[in-house]
This record gives C-alpha cells, sequence and structure tokens, in this order.
C-alpha cells in the first residue's frame, strides 16, 4: 500500500481511533514535534527508528513490519535516540500508556483504513 499524508482509521486487536500518517520527508520531519499531545496516534512511513529530541512528552513507539505487524515496542522520554529495527518499515506513536491499552503488544497487526477525501 503507498501511504500519503492525511488522516486514516487505525485499527488495533481492540479498537479503532484515529490516525495521522505522515508519508512525505516534512511530515515525517515534523513527526510529533512542538505537540503537547496527539489524538490517536501517528504512523510514520517509510521508518526505521525515531527519536524524542525537543519533544513536550514520552511516547509508546511500535515498530512494524512490512505487512504492519509489530515487531517491538517501547516507551521513549523526550531527549532519547531510539534504535533502527532492520525489518521494521513503519512507526507508529502514541502518548505513554496508550498502546497497552489498546491490547497492543508483538507480534499483533494492524490496519490503516483510509478515510476518504471530499
Amino acid at each position: 500500500m503507498a501511504y500519503q499524508d492525511g488522516a486514516a482509521t487505525l485499527r488495533t486487536p481492540t479498537t479503532a481511533l484515529p490516525l495521522e500518517i505522515a508519508a512525505s520527508y516534512r511530515a515525517r520531519t515534523r513527526g510529533l514535534l512542538g505537540r503537547d499531545g496527539v489524538e490517536g496516534a501517528l504512523l510514520l512511513t517509510p521508518a526505521a527508528s525515531v527519536h524524542t529530541f525537543r519533544m513536550r512528552f514520552p511516547i509508546d513507539v511500535a515498530y512494524l513490519d512490512r505487512r504492519l505487524r509489530v515487531i517491538a515496542l517501547t516507551t521513549m522520554p523526550p531527549g532519547r535516540l531510539g534504535l533502527p529495527r532492520p525489518r521494521a518499515r513503519h512507526v507508529l506513536e502514541a502518548e505513554a500508556g496508550a498502546m497497552a491499552a489498546w491490547g497492543l503488544r508483538v507480534g499483533a497487526s494492524v490496519s490503516v483504513e483510509r478515510l476518504d477525501r471530499p
């Protein structure tokens, strides 16, 4: 699936929630910088690692393979550099604690449903 910047719905094993897709270089570079929180989650694609320099809040990070299966999960406080994951093709970010509440764990699969554009 070819991703474009914009809004979508993320389906986890237990819930559906708002998703922002950051597929362009500019959108991936900005990510969650300068924000005080995020509603739902942010999908960075393509991506194999992230950092939290200049971020205002801790985040949960899920590294996803090409089939959108979770290969690693971590919580990162501000000011950290995440190690690249060799099989990761996408990175999902959310506020710390959110992914546990969604039932997301290593091996779980998620899906992305694009919202229709007017």
